[in-house]
């Protein structure tokens, strides 16, 4: 075996390519049987074996910055400096699934959003250039998918800028990005993928015509001079070089020899240098390639040998919109659909299936896809888009200033909103609610269970005339949590004994966390403490009927998976000022830092997110209110 031997990087450089090849096979080997037992992102790493160990024996890590985009392609990267314990791949205190720094010193980029690789890898280049460093390289891997948001375009169009700044960009062609990749883009690099190289053809016929006698050499510098409109006939990859890139490739992206050579030539150009590499993602693993959705792009646990789940899926949060979507997509023949390259993962593939005239993937771009949302608005359509909450975080300005300022009635509907967990910092959802709290006349809901996402998505989808948001957890949805009656706009969950005059505690409980609201109220009447709970369901703006409530209990409580700076905690109690209603609130939600990755219930217990946690809180509260000293403990509530 030589994976176990592979400490670091130069540990490769002894090897022969026939070890090569076999180390290849046995890293193969290890994601598979490793990834089967954790989850995590199995496709994007099989594609890219040998494409990165080529990477390590020409560029000296960490010394020379080996960057990755999105990061999910990173796992043999770990395994080739020295991390190869992936038992709790994903699990508290074991391995990221993206790059970390705490983790190496041969990780750099930890946001795992897309993207943004070329913009590090543009700064990293000056800051070479800006201190003299010229035995320092930086080499930027980026997919196929990347290269459609348009983040990637503003750092090329910078990077080429510089002619004299060395600049290694790899463009990790699969076709892919979750699915198939689409645009223009595509097609070219499809185009380039299928067309045979120039550099071949130049280098054939500078052989021949330097043999000829006399008129040989002028005829090849000629034929040199007019190379840029030979390569728009035989290879047209003249839109890189356009913006002054030199380019490399096509190259087999699983021959290391091939990519070897390729990228020893890119590292000792004096200027920026794309080198296009075509692998297949999922290689080597048959259950993978024949999976035409995503080809494993992420899976659960699995069965190494068949690929299929140990566990059947329960019906999650992402299959109830899915399955509503179509059925709002028969009545209505306005509505239509928008995702970021996420099809499959945002559940929009049966609407896709069932009105493929109605569907628009405008790849890794979100930005784009509001604005493009407020143009289909404004022609008479109804667009929902469906993007997790953490990528809703790049198209900000487009929701504010394109979708809101003219009041079009777009649907953003947020998978994955509040704590994700096993994907770590960048991939939590908790600033949704935050940051949307700033956009005049934008409405949120936060349905409570799969009823009431149903029946909220169909309330957005009526809004004509402003931005609606509507945001779910990563997951199983959990059971249906029935409401006892309505207080103006409000699901009453609970109410307090009939003979209770002025309850204690009003808890605004803000969507899939209605069942731990419940729970603490059952605690708190443990304690002699009564309560009530309501469920918002929107929850910007927030209902006229809360402050009222309000002012009848001692104490009010939000409960929130969302971060508590600006959160609805925040936005309650400014409309409880605005009222004048003076009640201590108390605000529960995620505090404002960048969580490890671990399962949600793990996160959830180490911030305090928890019933018995709030509940302790509140029954400290209450006491204090009574009168107690503050030294004299509360009751014990467990």
């Amino acid at each position: 075996m030589l994976l176990p031997r592979i400490k670091g990087p130069r540990d490769l450089d002894r090897l022969s390519p026939e070890q090569l090849d076999q180390l290849a096979a046995e890293i193969r080997s290890f994601l598979v049987d490793a990834v089967s037992k954790t989850g995590g992102h199995l496709g994007p790493n099989l594609g890219v074996v040998e494409l990165t160990i080529a990477l390590h024996r020409v560029f000296d890590s960490p010394k020379d910055k080996i960057l990755f985009d999105t990061g999910h392609q990173a796992y043999v990267h770990k395994l080739l400096t020295g991390r190869q314990d992936f038992g709790n791949l994903r699990s508290k205190g074991g391995l990221s699934g993206y790059p970390s720094r705490a983790e190496s010193d041969h990780d750099v980029i930890e946001n795992s959003h897309a993207s943004t690789v070329l913009g590090w890898a543009d700064g990293l280049a000056k800051a070479n250039q800006v201190l003299g460093r010229d035995d320092h390289h930086v080499a930027a891997v980026i997919g196929d998918g990347a290269l459609t948001g348009g983040m990637a375009w503003e750092a090329l169009n910078n990077i080429a800028a510089a002619k004299d700044r060395p600049l290694v960009i790899v463009v990790n062609d699969n076709e892919r990005s979750y699915g198939p990749t689409i645009g223009g883009l595509a097609n070219h690099l499809a185009t380039l993928r299928t067309t045979d190289g120039y550099e071949r053809f130049l280098a054939r016929g500078k052989e021949i015509l330097e043999r000829t006698p006399v008129v040989g050499k002028p005829l090849f510098e000629t034929l040199h001079g007019a190379k840029k409109g030979l390569k728009d006939f035989i290879a047209p990859q003249g839109m890189f070089e356009d913006l002054g890139l030199k380019y490399i490739g096509p190259i087999d992206g699983h021959d290391v020899e091939a990519l070897e050579s390729a990228l020893i030539r890119a590292k000792r150009f004096s200027g920026p240098v794309i080198v296009h590499c075509l692998t297949q993602k999922g290689r080597g693993y048959t259950p993978a390639l024949e999976h035409e959705a995503d080809r494993f792009h992420a899976v659960g646990v699995i069965h190494p040998d068949t690929g299929l789940p140990v566990k059947t899926a329960a019906a999650s949060w992402t299959s109830v919109f899915a399955d509503e979507m179509v059925k709002i997509g028969h009545e209505r023949a306005d509505v239509v659909g928008i995702t970021a390259a996420m099809l499959h993962p945002v559940g929009l593939n049966k609407f896709a299936e069932a009105f493929p005239d109605r569907i628009y993937d405008v790849g890794i771009a979100e930005q784009h896809g509001a604005t493009s949302a407020a143009g289909l608005a404004t022609g008479g359509v109804h667009p929902v888009f469906a993007v997790y909450a953490t990528f809703l975080n790049r198209a900000f300005d487009q929701v504010l200033m394109d979708v809101a300022l003219h009041k079009c009635g777009v649907t953003f509907v947020l998978d994955r909103a509040g704590i994700t967990g096993d994907d770590g910092a960048s991939h939590n959802g908790m600033w949704d609610m935050s940051i949307l709290q700033v956009v005049p006349g934008l409405r949120l809901a936060a349905p409570r269970d799969a009823e009431q996402l149903r029946a909220q998505l169909r309330e957005a989808v009526e809004v004509k005339d402003a931005p609606t948001v509507v945001r779910f957890s990563k997951g199983v949805v959990g059971p249906a949590v029935p409401a006892i009656g309505r207080i103006g706009g409000m699901d009453l969950l609970r109410a307090p004994a009939p003979e209770v005059t002025r309850p204690d505690v009003l808890i605004v409980s803000v969507g899939a966390l209605a069942p731990m609201c419940l729970e603490i109220a059952d605690l708190l009447d443990k304690q002699g403490i009564s309560s009530t709970v309501v469920d918002p369901r929107w929850v910007k703006p927030v209902d006229e009927a809360l402050a009222p409530l309000a002012e009848r209990h001692r104490v009010v409580v939000t409960v929130e998976d969302n971060g508590r700076t600006g959160g609805v905690g925040a936005a309650v109690a400014q409309a409880l000022r605005d009222a004048g209603v003076d009640v201590p609130l108390r605000d529960f939600g995620i505090p404002q830092r960048f969580l490890d990755h671990a399962l949600r219930k793990e996160i959830m217990a180490e911030i305090g997110l928890t019933a018995p946690d709030i509940a302790r809180q509140v029954t400290g509260l209450v006491a204090k209110l009574d009168g107690r000293l503050d030294n004299e403990p509360a009751a014990a509530v467990d």
